[in-house]
């Protein structure tokens, strides 16, 4: 496995630890739909929230939040609509974004949790 990809593993799992520690309920890790990928679907209460994590290492110079693009947005809003199609939900649903940046001490990497980071474009 590619480095980058190695690191992008590790914040996945790291995002999934913090959101179980912060008391969501994951229901699914990468769920894939027609190429398009979501990293985590999970429920905060009875609020389902799809979640993009971003992990960038401290070479990189923009910001992880800056890296989701229109297209990316559009592909998470089409690969959601499908999981709550798949399972017949009727809920409220946003779109959360975790970003890590790696530390040398794997337990002091740096988090930012946006809730409501974007709305699907119509």
């Amino acid at each position: 496995m590619a480095q980058h990809n190695e690191l992008g593993k590790k914040g996945e799992d790291k995002a999934a630890s913090y959101l179980l520690d912060e008391g969501y309920r994951i229901v699914a890790r990468n769920y894939r739909f027609d190429r398009k990928e979501v990293d985590i679907i999970a429920w905060d209460d009875d609020q389902l929230v799809i979640v993009e994590v971003r992990t960038r290492d401290s070479q990189y110079h923009e910001h992880p939040r800056e890296s989701i693009t229109p297209a990316k947005i559009n592909a998470l809003a089409y690969a959601a609509e499908a999981y709550i199609m798949e399972n017949e939900l009727d809920c409220e649903t946003r779109f959360d974004l975790i970003c890590w940046i790696p530390n040398d001490d794997e337990d002091k990497w740096e988090l930012e949790h946006i809730t409501e980071a974007f709305y699907p474009m119509a």
